[in-house]
């Protein structure tokens, strides 16, 4: 599969996203300090935006008005309006991260925004106000490394740690919810893990993609997880809330207070292993043979309907994972639908709205690659 090739960085891709309110319009940061905004009908990059020396290492478009784009740089997040590209200059700036900041994803159902750190925090930016509005901490150990939003519930986000760690937030309170430690053994009998003795690449947690509204017609309310251990998890969320609801942190009317180790002790105390509906899709099905470094739900089609993942064995795989959730299946051996070696480590992927049905692809290259995949 020859893909096509787009250019506009210096340096590594890290990060791309896909308009939905124009199709075929795509936006990429890299390690160059740069973002470029491409548009597929074209061959060239429509113009660059240099945000100075510091790689920039995610993106988001605001909800309601993809004019605005929040890039994050070392521990800053800036806000950035496409007019306006000529002088570049901020419309915001966010300073709260005390480390160097990972992942972005900013609110569907609100206006705030989440910038998840290597200390392992998350800062809650209220954009209208632009002020701090929450720290998420005392869960994760090391760096979080993604954070999102989940669509369908008020007040929720759920993050993933470099500590194995996958945690549901109540981020109006600021507490968490439930804990899933991927580093204890199995104890859930219904789930096999994929990649048994494993020691040499733990489940850190890489990346974390959630369904949009309109992509959960039939669907389960999912999460799905990309693991340092070449898993592709995918937890139906309600389920496993409904099963952890006894063990809720809200029992603690002193959280807040507590310190970081003994908010550390809680939440592993509550770490949930009854998952409810499940699936893993590893190497024994025809999944990635080393750590998966990102995750996404197709928006092409029927939207959701697959699930792409890239990793560090230079491969993108796409998945049908809706048939196992929809048509009650117990086995997913069929579920792998396409294999795309993409010669280099994958960093980012994301796919476009278009009838074409086109994957972007960031890897260690300074290339975006589209794929059309079906």
């Amino acid at each position: 599969m020859k893909p096509r090739r787009l250019k506009g960085h210096e340096a590594a891709v890290t990060c791309c996203i896909a308009s939905r309110a124009r199709p075929g319009i795509i936006a990429s940061s890299g390690e160059d300090g740069r973002i470029c905004w491409f548009d597929l009908r074209c061959k060239d990059v429509l113009f660059t935006i240099d945000l100075g020396e510091q790689p920039v290492s995610s993106l988001c478009f605001k909800a309601g008005n993809e004019d605005i784009v929040y890039a994050s740089s070392g521990t800053k997040v800036l806000c950035l309006d496409i007019h306006m590209v000529s002088s570049w200059k901020p419309l915001e700036t966010y300073n709260y991260n005390k480390d160097e900041i990972n992942q972005i994803a900013y609110s569907s159902k609100s206006n705030f925004l989440a910038a998840a750190d290597d200390s392992g925090d998350v800062k809650i930016i209220d954009t209208s106000q632009q002020c701090l509005y929450k720290t998420l901490r005392a869960v994760h150990t090391s760096i979080c490394s993604s954070v999102q939003f989940l669509s369908w519930k008020p007040w929720a986000a759920i993050t993933g740690g470099l500590d194995s760690k996958l945690a549901m937030w109540d981020f109006s309170k600021g507490r968490p919810s439930n804990v899933i430690d991927y580093g204890m053994p199995e104890v859930d009998g219904t789930v096999s893990c994929g990649n048994v003795g494993q020691c040499l690449n733990p489940a850190f947690v890489h990346s974390i993609a959630v369904p949009e509204t309109d992509m959960l017609l039939g669907l389960h309310k999912a999460c799905a997880v990309a693991r340092g251990d070449g898993v592709v998890d995918v937890i139906d969320l309600e389920s496993g809330l409904a099963t952890m609801k006894s063990k809720n942190f809200s029992q603690s009317k002193n959280f807040q207070s507590r310190s970081k180790k003994s908010g550390i002790q809680a939440a592993n105390q509550a770490t949930g292993r009854n998952l409810g509906k499940r699936i893993q899709l590893d190497y024994s099905l025809g999944g990635h043979t080393a750590a998966v470094s990102c995750v996404s739900f197709s928006l092409f089609g029927e939207r959701g309907k697959f699930l792409i993942s890239g990793g560090n064995d230079a491969c993108v795989k796409l998945w049908d994972w809706s048939r196992y959730f929809c048509a009650e299946q117990t086995s997913c051996n069929n579920d792998l639908i396409l294999n795309i070696d993409v010669k280099k480590k994958v960093n980012w992927l994301c796919t476009t709205t278009a009838d074409s049905e086109n994957l972007v692809v960031c890897d260690t290259s300074k290339l975006l690659k589209i794929y059309t995949v079906l």
